[in-house]
């Protein structure tokens, strides 16, 4: 979220999507918050922030962010994707959650269920609460929650799931009961139960998910011109678990675009960097990677490197309420694999969601380069475009 729109919101007051809090340490009013949001329509809690909007700052330290993060994810019931960043406002510091629209209601925060009602928070009643449940009931299961053919004993990449436990230790963002107990882990994880993996656990965590999963695989081309079509010098198909996959495609993507050189006002050595901003390019990639549509066999994710343009395509339209105007303003998070987005997020992967489209944008045009183009059609799929400038000094 860029300081412009946080200012925007802080002109117009508390809402059905925002709430002003002092600090973290209104942890119990800010748990039931988040609990209204996820029941609702997705939403922020700004903190540093006092009844009437003025910025009065907060100085919660990393150590207090991460037990914070910490006690919602053990507090709301079923798990959530929460996130929870810091900003800089008028030279104070500002903190940032933001929760996304629940995909699993209704969602209890300490046992209790909160609704939104406008800008007011209320405790769900329970005819409320029959509805969800018979309406969840008679909605399909997502996909990523149905479980998985695979066979835990055969098929989990045992050291997949240990790099996620020194990852996840890293970012401090969740609490593993027993890390030594890879089926235990993934249940913490939220992608396996009864001791079987679910379709996410599958695709972030087997060896061969592509054999029961082929739309997991991403195809990479390198073109030698920028005609689509054309002949191509270098050509990969990655599978595997969903970190080495995306490890494996960004190297490739590296190492098939041209590096430039530029000299930085009061530095007298020259500064060698890829082309297409790395940051920019992590978060197009790791977005195409946590929002396709895994749902068809025919889907997934391909890379397409022409000499001027850098294109990453997804199966599956943006989700229902993101635009390409949004994209370029920052929204509130609308995930269509929550349980596969959250695992990405405790391990440092997705570190924007909502406004990392803002920051590709952002990083591009602080390189010189045009700002990335995105391209969405429930047929055809989403499609961003990173652009080459009119002249590239390659080296």
């Amino acid at each position: 979220m860029t300081s412009n729109k946080i200012r925007k919101m802080l002109k117009l007051g508390e809402s059905a999507t925002l709430e002003f809090k002092s600090g973290l340490r209104a942890k119990e009013s800010i748990g039931k918050a988040i609990c209204g949001f996820l029941n609702a329509a997705g939403g922020f809690v700004l903190c540093g922030i006092d009844d009437k909007g003025g910025v009065i700052g907060t100085n919660e330290s990393d150590a207090q962010i991460a037990k914070f993060e910490q006690f919602v994810r053990e507090s709301i019931n079923p798990g959530a994707l929460i996130i929870v960043q810091r900003e800089t406002l008028d030279g104070k510091t500002v903190i940032v959650i933001e929760v996304p629209k629940g995909s699993d209601p209704p969602y209890a925060f300490n046992h209790v269920h909160y609704q939104r009602d406008g800008d007011k928070l209320q405790i769900m009643d329970q005819q409320t609460i029959r509805e969800i449940v018979l309406r969840s009931q008679i909605e399909p299961e997502r996909w990523e929650r149905r479980f998985s053919t695979a066979d835990a004993d055969e098929d989990l990449d045992y050291e997949e799931v240990q790099k996620a436990v020194r990852d996840t230790d890293k970012v401090k963002r969740v609490l593993l009961k027993n890390p030594d107990d890879p089926m235990r882990v993934l249940q913490d994880l939220d992608v396996a139960k009864y001791g079987r993996l679910t379709n996410a656990g599958d695709v972030l965590f087997s060896t061969r998910p592509s054999v029961r999963h082929p739309q997991v695989r991403i195809r990479a081309m390198r073109y030698n011109s920028d005609k689509a079509g054309e002949k191509f010098s270098d050509m990969k198909s990655f599978e595997g678990p969903l970190d080495r996959v995306f490890q494996d495609a960004y190297t490739f993507i590296v190492r098939n675009t041209p590096s430039v050189s530029r000299f930085i006002k009061g530095n007298p050595k020259r500064q060698d960097s890829p082309l297409y901003p790395e940051d920019a390019v992590r978060e197009g990639l790791v977005n195409a990677l946590a929002h396709r549509d895994y749902t068809s066999p025919s889907g997934g994710v391909a890379i397409h490197i022409y000499p001027r343009r850098l294109e990453i395509w997804n199966s599956g339209a943006l989700p229902e309420g993101i635009t390409k105007e949004s994209l370029l303003e920052g929204h509130i998070s609308i995930l269509r694999n929550p349980d596969i987005a959250h695992v990405l997020y405790l391990r440092g992967l997705m570190e924007k969601a909502g406004r990392g489209s803002v920051l590709m944008v952002q990083d591009c045009l602080d390189a010189g380069l045009p700002p990335p183009e995105w391209d969405s059609d429930e047929r055809r799929g989403v499609t961003v475009t990173f652009k080459a400038p009119e002249v590239t000094p390659e080296v």
